[in-house]
């Protein structure tokens, strides 16, 4: 949604839309990542493998992060501007997203207490 919402800023305010692309295609990505990582979480821990499970997680988890970290540092060494519209809009998204999981777990813990 916040991706979706970002375009129309990233036009009126001029600023690169390198950065735009680039944050997307990085973001993008990294959700595919953790798609993928859950499931093979889910069916590791249907085998009861609970060191398998963890292992993806911690591997997903780093990765993504070092994805995005990569794309921003790539973009900024191309184009300075490109590199800070990147990082602004990733850094955005990051917290909308970690903002909304702790809520919906939150909300969830509390109704599961009820």
């Amino acid at each position: 949604m916040l991706l979706a919402l970002a375009l129309p800023v990233f036009l009126l305010a001029g600023w690169p839309l390198a950065g735009y692309a680039v944050a997307a295609g990085a973001w993008l990505a990294q959700r595919g990542i953790q798609v993928a990582a859950l499931r093979r979480v889910a069916r590791a821990a249907q085998r009861g493998d609970r060191r398998a499970a963890l292992g993806t997680m911690a591997g997903a988890t780093l990765g993504r992060v070092w994805l995005i970290a990569l794309a921003v540092l790539l973009v900024g060494l191309a184009e300075r501007e490109a590199g800070l519209a990147a990082a602004l809009l990733s850094a955005a998204l990051f917290t909308v997203y970690l903002a909304t999981e702790f809520a919906v777990r939150l909300l969830g813990a509390q109704g599961d207490s009820r």
